[in-house]
Protein backbone atom coordinates (compact mmCIF):
# COMPACT_ATOMS: atom_id res chain seq x y z
CA UNK A 1 0.00 0.00 0.00
CA UNK A 2 1.41 3.34 -0.97
CA UNK A 3 2.41 5.70 1.79
CA UNK A 4 0.06 8.67 1.52
CA UNK A 5 1.33 10.58 4.55
CA UNK A 6 1.96 14.22 3.77
CA UNK A 7 5.18 16.01 4.59
CA UNK A 8 5.76 19.71 4.90
CA UNK A 9 7.69 21.09 1.94
CA UNK A 10 10.83 23.13 2.25
CA UNK A 11 8.77 26.24 1.44
CA UNK A 12 6.07 25.54 4.01
CA UNK A 13 7.00 28.50 6.20
CA UNK A 14 7.43 30.97 3.37
CA UNK A 15 4.96 33.86 3.27
CA UNK A 16 2.88 34.24 0.11
CA UNK A 17 4.33 36.78 -2.27
CA UNK A 18 2.62 40.17 -2.00
CA UNK A 19 0.63 41.34 -5.05
CA UNK A 20 -0.45 44.73 -6.34
CA UNK A 21 -3.87 44.00 -4.79
CA UNK A 22 -2.27 43.65 -1.33
CA UNK A 23 -0.52 46.98 -1.81
CA UNK A 24 -3.75 48.60 -3.03
CA UNK A 25 -5.67 47.38 0.05
CA UNK A 26 -2.83 48.47 2.33
CA UNK A 27 -2.90 52.03 0.95
CA UNK A 28 -6.62 52.20 0.06
CA UNK A 29 -5.79 52.81 -3.60
CA UNK A 30 -6.97 51.19 -6.79
CA UNK A 31 -4.92 48.28 -8.20
CA UNK A 32 -4.56 50.17 -11.48
CA UNK A 33 -2.89 53.09 -9.67
CA UNK A 34 -0.45 50.71 -7.97
CA UNK A 35 0.27 49.00 -11.27
CA UNK A 36 1.05 52.30 -13.00
CA UNK A 37 3.41 53.34 -10.20
CA UNK A 38 5.36 50.06 -10.29
CA UNK A 39 5.40 49.37 -14.01
CA UNK A 40 5.19 52.81 -15.65
CA UNK A 41 7.02 55.33 -13.44
CA UNK A 42 6.08 58.98 -13.89
CA UNK A 43 2.40 58.35 -14.72
CA UNK A 44 1.14 59.42 -11.29
CA UNK A 45 2.22 62.03 -8.72
CA UNK A 46 5.70 61.59 -7.28
CA UNK A 47 4.30 61.61 -3.73
CA UNK A 48 1.83 58.78 -4.40
CA UNK A 49 4.42 56.80 -6.34
CA UNK A 50 6.84 57.09 -3.41
CA UNK A 51 4.15 55.82 -0.98
CA UNK A 52 3.43 52.86 -3.24
CA UNK A 53 7.08 51.91 -3.64
CA UNK A 54 7.67 52.14 0.11
CA UNK A 55 4.64 49.92 0.74
CA UNK A 56 5.81 47.46 -1.89
CA UNK A 57 9.19 47.17 -0.15
CA UNK A 58 7.51 46.82 3.26
CA UNK A 59 5.18 44.04 2.06
CA UNK A 60 7.92 42.21 0.14
CA UNK A 61 6.43 42.74 -3.33
CA UNK A 62 8.46 41.41 -6.27
CA UNK A 63 7.41 42.04 -9.85
CA UNK A 64 6.78 38.94 -11.96
CA UNK A 65 7.92 39.63 -15.53
CA UNK A 66 6.14 36.56 -16.90
CA UNK A 67 2.83 37.58 -15.33
CA UNK A 68 3.28 41.13 -16.57
CA UNK A 69 3.89 39.78 -20.07
CA UNK A 70 0.42 38.25 -20.25
CA UNK A 71 -1.52 41.52 -20.79
CA UNK A 72 1.36 43.54 -22.31
CA UNK A 73 3.25 40.98 -24.37
CA UNK A 74 6.47 42.27 -22.77
CA UNK A 75 8.61 40.61 -20.11
CA UNK A 76 11.02 43.56 -19.76
CA UNK A 77 13.86 41.08 -19.99
CA UNK A 78 16.65 41.21 -22.58
CA UNK A 79 18.99 38.39 -23.52
CA UNK A 80 22.73 38.87 -23.96
CA UNK A 81 24.60 36.03 -25.66
CA UNK A 82 28.42 36.08 -25.80
CA UNK A 83 30.78 33.60 -27.41
CA UNK A 84 32.84 32.70 -24.30
CA UNK A 85 31.90 33.58 -20.73
CA UNK A 86 35.48 32.92 -19.53
CA UNK A 87 36.99 35.60 -21.81
CA UNK A 88 37.61 38.80 -19.80
CA UNK A 89 36.86 40.84 -22.92
CA UNK A 90 33.18 40.45 -22.08
CA UNK A 91 33.44 41.71 -18.47
CA UNK A 92 33.06 45.36 -19.44
CA UNK A 93 30.46 44.57 -22.09
CA UNK A 94 28.25 42.74 -19.59
CA UNK A 95 28.69 45.50 -17.02
CA UNK A 96 27.72 48.20 -19.51
CA UNK A 97 24.71 46.24 -20.75
CA UNK A 98 23.60 45.50 -17.19
CA UNK A 99 23.84 49.13 -16.09
CA UNK A 100 21.79 50.27 -19.08
CA UNK A 101 19.15 47.62 -18.32
CA UNK A 102 18.93 48.83 -14.72
CA UNK A 103 18.48 52.42 -15.86
CA UNK A 104 15.73 51.44 -18.31
CA UNK A 105 13.88 49.05 -16.00
CA UNK A 106 14.90 45.82 -17.73
CA UNK A 107 16.45 42.59 -16.48
CA UNK A 108 19.45 41.18 -18.33
CA UNK A 109 19.57 37.42 -18.98
CA UNK A 110 23.10 36.26 -19.77
CA UNK A 111 24.15 33.19 -21.79
CA UNK A 112 27.10 31.96 -23.84
CA UNK A 113 27.63 30.02 -27.04
CA UNK A 114 30.96 28.36 -26.10
CA UNK A 115 32.41 29.49 -29.47
CA UNK A 116 29.94 27.14 -31.22
CA UNK A 117 27.31 28.16 -33.75
CA UNK A 118 25.33 25.02 -32.87
CA UNK A 119 25.32 25.83 -29.14
CA UNK A 120 24.46 29.46 -29.92
CA UNK A 121 21.49 28.41 -32.02
CA UNK A 122 20.17 26.08 -29.27
CA UNK A 123 20.70 28.73 -26.59
CA UNK A 124 18.74 31.30 -28.58
CA UNK A 125 15.97 28.81 -29.29
CA UNK A 126 15.43 28.36 -25.52
CA UNK A 127 15.95 32.02 -24.66
CA UNK A 128 13.75 33.75 -27.23
CA UNK A 129 10.33 32.91 -25.66
CA UNK A 130 11.38 34.52 -22.37
CA UNK A 131 12.84 37.86 -23.53
CA UNK A 132 11.72 40.93 -25.45
CA UNK A 133 14.91 41.16 -27.49
CA UNK A 134 18.44 39.82 -27.91
CA UNK A 135 21.90 41.36 -27.89
CA UNK A 136 24.32 39.12 -29.79
CA UNK A 137 27.98 39.82 -28.99
CA UNK A 138 30.63 38.30 -31.27
CA UNK A 139 27.99 35.98 -32.76
CA UNK A 140 29.19 32.76 -34.40
CA UNK A 141 26.00 32.18 -36.39
CA UNK A 142 26.10 32.88 -40.11
CA UNK A 143 24.29 35.87 -41.61
CA UNK A 144 21.32 33.82 -42.80
CA UNK A 145 20.62 32.46 -39.30
CA UNK A 146 20.94 35.90 -37.70
CA UNK A 147 18.49 37.36 -40.23
CA UNK A 148 16.05 34.56 -39.46
CA UNK A 149 16.21 35.31 -35.73
CA UNK A 150 15.75 39.03 -36.42
CA UNK A 151 12.50 38.20 -38.21
CA UNK A 152 11.04 36.77 -34.99
CA UNK A 153 12.46 39.14 -32.36
CA UNK A 154 14.32 42.43 -32.10
CA UNK A 155 18.10 42.00 -32.25
CA UNK A 156 21.11 44.26 -31.70
CA UNK A 157 24.60 43.11 -32.66
CA UNK A 158 27.95 43.92 -31.06
CA UNK A 159 31.17 43.48 -33.10
CA UNK A 160 29.24 42.16 -36.09
CA UNK A 161 27.35 43.61 -39.05
CA UNK A 162 24.51 41.86 -40.86
CA UNK A 163 22.52 43.95 -43.34
CA UNK A 164 20.23 46.51 -41.70
CA UNK A 165 20.15 44.87 -38.26
CA UNK A 166 21.24 47.43 -35.61
CA UNK A 167 24.95 46.92 -34.96
CA UNK A 168 27.35 48.42 -32.43
CA UNK A 169 30.89 48.18 -33.84
CA UNK A 170 33.68 50.34 -32.40
CA UNK A 171 35.73 52.25 -34.95
CA UNK A 172 38.65 49.93 -35.69
CA UNK A 173 40.56 52.31 -37.93
CA UNK A 174 41.56 54.77 -35.21
CA UNK A 175 43.31 52.16 -33.04
CA UNK A 176 44.80 50.26 -35.98
CA UNK A 177 46.34 53.39 -37.46
CA UNK A 178 47.82 54.32 -34.09
CA UNK A 179 49.30 50.83 -33.74
CA UNK A 180 50.86 50.70 -37.18
CA UNK A 181 52.22 54.25 -36.86
CA UNK A 182 53.68 53.24 -33.48
CA UNK A 183 55.50 50.31 -35.12
CA UNK A 184 56.80 52.46 -37.98
CA UNK A 185 58.13 54.99 -35.46
CA UNK A 186 59.94 52.15 -33.67
CA UNK A 187 61.63 51.11 -36.90
CA UNK A 188 59.72 47.88 -37.60
CA UNK A 189 59.22 46.79 -41.20
CA UNK A 190 57.21 43.56 -40.91
CA UNK A 191 54.16 42.47 -38.95
CA UNK A 192 52.25 39.20 -38.53
CA UNK A 193 48.56 39.15 -37.64
CA UNK A 194 47.55 36.12 -35.56
CA UNK A 195 43.89 35.82 -36.52
CA UNK A 196 41.05 34.38 -34.46
CA UNK A 197 38.46 31.66 -35.21
CA UNK A 198 37.23 31.22 -38.78
CA UNK A 199 33.60 32.15 -37.93
CA UNK A 200 34.60 35.44 -36.28
CA UNK A 201 33.45 38.45 -38.30
CA UNK A 202 35.55 40.75 -36.13
CA UNK A 203 38.71 38.70 -36.67
CA UNK A 204 38.33 39.12 -40.42
CA UNK A 205 37.53 42.83 -40.05
CA UNK A 206 40.58 43.51 -37.88
CA UNK A 207 42.80 41.54 -40.24
CA UNK A 208 41.59 43.48 -43.26
CA UNK A 209 42.08 46.86 -41.57
CA UNK A 210 45.57 45.90 -40.37
CA UNK A 211 46.53 44.67 -43.84
CA UNK A 212 45.38 47.86 -45.54
CA UNK A 213 47.09 50.14 -43.04
CA UNK A 214 50.34 48.16 -42.88
CA UNK A 215 50.70 48.02 -46.66
CA UNK A 216 49.88 51.74 -46.90
CA UNK A 217 52.73 52.47 -44.46
CA UNK A 218 55.17 50.23 -46.36
CA UNK A 219 55.25 47.30 -43.91
CA UNK A 220 55.35 43.65 -44.92
CA UNK A 221 52.17 41.92 -43.67
CA UNK A 222 51.46 38.22 -43.09
CA UNK A 223 48.33 36.62 -41.62
CA UNK A 224 48.73 33.47 -39.52
CA UNK A 225 45.60 31.50 -38.75
CA UNK A 226 42.85 30.76 -38.06
CA UNK A 227 43.45 30.15 -34.35
CA UNK A 228 41.40 29.56 -31.22
CA UNK A 229 40.76 32.94 -29.50
CA UNK A 230 42.46 31.73 -26.30
CA UNK A 231 45.87 31.76 -24.65
CA UNK A 232 46.46 28.31 -26.07
CA UNK A 233 45.57 29.58 -29.54
CA UNK A 234 48.14 32.35 -29.23
CA UNK A 235 50.81 29.98 -27.97
CA UNK A 236 50.16 27.49 -30.77
CA UNK A 237 50.85 30.18 -33.37
CA UNK A 238 54.45 30.77 -32.26
CA UNK A 239 56.20 28.43 -34.71
CA UNK A 240 54.25 29.70 -37.70
CA UNK A 241 54.83 33.32 -36.71
CA UNK A 242 58.57 32.78 -36.38
CA UNK A 243 58.61 31.26 -39.86
CA UNK A 244 57.31 34.55 -41.31
CA UNK A 245 60.28 36.52 -40.02
CA UNK A 246 58.00 39.25 -38.69
CA UNK A 247 59.47 41.48 -36.00
CA UNK A 248 56.06 42.22 -34.41
CA UNK A 249 52.90 40.19 -33.82
CA UNK A 250 49.43 41.70 -33.58
CA UNK A 251 47.02 39.17 -32.06
CA UNK A 252 43.25 39.07 -32.62
CA UNK A 253 42.71 39.55 -28.90
CA UNK A 254 44.63 40.02 -25.66
CA UNK A 255 44.21 36.43 -24.50
CA UNK A 256 46.06 35.25 -27.61
CA UNK A 257 48.71 37.93 -27.09
CA UNK A 258 49.23 36.76 -23.49
CA UNK A 259 49.50 33.14 -24.64
CA UNK A 260 51.99 34.12 -27.34
CA UNK A 261 54.18 36.01 -24.83
CA UNK A 262 54.23 33.02 -22.47
CA UNK A 263 55.15 30.68 -25.34
CA UNK A 264 58.00 33.01 -26.26
CA UNK A 265 59.27 32.98 -22.69
CA UNK A 266 59.15 29.17 -22.59
CA UNK A 267 61.13 29.06 -25.86
CA UNK A 268 63.75 31.56 -24.69
CA UNK A 269 62.52 34.27 -27.08
CA UNK A 270 62.68 37.74 -25.58
CA UNK A 271 59.66 40.05 -25.73
CA UNK A 272 59.95 42.79 -26.91
CA UNK A 273 63.66 42.55 -27.85
CA UNK A 274 63.38 39.57 -30.21
CA UNK A 275 59.75 40.10 -31.18
CA UNK A 276 57.14 42.70 -30.26
CA UNK A 277 53.55 41.85 -29.33
CA UNK A 278 50.31 43.84 -29.56
CA UNK A 279 46.86 42.64 -28.54
CA UNK A 280 43.31 43.87 -28.99
CA UNK A 281 40.65 45.03 -26.49
CA UNK A 282 42.67 45.89 -23.33
CA UNK A 283 41.06 43.22 -21.17
CA UNK A 284 41.36 43.03 -17.40
CA UNK A 285 44.79 41.53 -16.77
CA UNK A 286 46.48 42.68 -19.99
CA UNK A 287 48.86 44.77 -17.87
CA UNK A 288 49.52 41.94 -15.35
CA UNK A 289 51.91 40.07 -17.64
CA UNK A 290 55.67 40.46 -17.89
CA UNK A 291 56.03 42.52 -19.95
CA UNK A 292 52.57 44.14 -19.85
CA UNK A 293 50.76 43.95 -23.19
CA UNK A 294 50.60 46.86 -25.61
CA UNK A 295 47.03 46.72 -26.89
CA UNK A 296 44.35 48.41 -28.96
CA UNK A 297 41.67 49.30 -26.44
CA UNK A 298 38.03 48.80 -27.44
CA UNK A 299 35.26 50.53 -25.42
CA UNK A 300 33.18 47.40 -24.86
CA UNK A 301 31.41 48.68 -21.73
CA UNK A 302 30.11 51.58 -23.80
CA UNK A 303 29.25 49.16 -26.62
CA UNK A 304 27.18 47.00 -24.24
CA UNK A 305 25.24 49.98 -22.92
CA UNK A 306 24.67 51.38 -26.41
CA UNK A 307 23.40 48.02 -27.69
CA UNK A 308 20.83 47.81 -24.89
CA UNK A 309 19.63 51.37 -25.42
CA UNK A 310 19.38 50.78 -29.16
CA UNK A 311 17.39 47.60 -28.62
CA UNK A 312 14.98 49.22 -26.15
CA UNK A 313 14.45 52.14 -28.52
CA UNK A 314 13.55 49.64 -31.24
CA UNK A 315 11.12 47.87 -28.90
CA UNK A 316 9.48 51.20 -28.08
CA UNK A 317 9.37 52.21 -31.77
CA UNK A 318 11.57 55.21 -31.06
CA UNK A 319 14.74 56.54 -32.63
CA UNK A 320 17.81 55.55 -30.63
CA UNK A 321 19.43 58.42 -28.74
CA UNK A 322 22.63 59.69 -30.28
CA UNK A 323 25.63 58.15 -28.48
CA UNK A 324 29.28 59.11 -28.22
CA UNK A 325 31.58 57.69 -30.92
CA UNK A 326 33.03 54.30 -30.00
CA UNK A 327 36.70 54.77 -30.82
CA UNK A 328 39.56 52.35 -30.33
CA UNK A 329 42.92 53.62 -29.12
CA UNK A 330 46.43 52.26 -28.71
CA UNK A 331 47.65 51.69 -25.15
CA UNK A 332 51.44 51.44 -25.21
CA UNK A 333 53.04 49.16 -22.62
CA UNK A 334 56.16 47.05 -22.38
CA UNK A 335 55.60 44.42 -25.09
CA UNK A 336 56.72 46.75 -27.92
CA UNK A 337 60.14 48.36 -28.32
CA UNK A 338 62.40 49.74 -31.06
CA UNK A 339 63.34 47.20 -33.70
CA UNK A 340 66.78 45.64 -33.34
CA UNK A 341 69.12 46.00 -36.31
CA UNK A 342 69.28 42.85 -38.43
CA UNK A 343 71.93 40.35 -37.41
CA UNK A 344 74.95 40.04 -39.68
Amino acid sequence: MANTASHPSGNGNRKPTATIYDIARHLDLSPSTVSRALNKPGRISAKTEKRIREAAAELGYRSNPMARALPTGRTRMLGLVVSDVTNPVFFGLVRGAGQACNELGYTLVFAESQESDEVEYGTLDRLLPAVDGIVLAAARLDDREIRRIAQTTDVALINRRVGEIPAIVPDIDSGVEQAIDHLVALGHSSVAYVSGPPRSWMSRERGERLFECAVDRGLTFTEVGPNAPTREGGADALRRVRATGASVVIAYNDLMAIGFVRACQDAGIRVPDDIGVIGFDDIFGADFTTPPITTIRSPLDQAGATAVRTLVATLDAQDAAESLPLRTELIVRGSTAPALPPRT
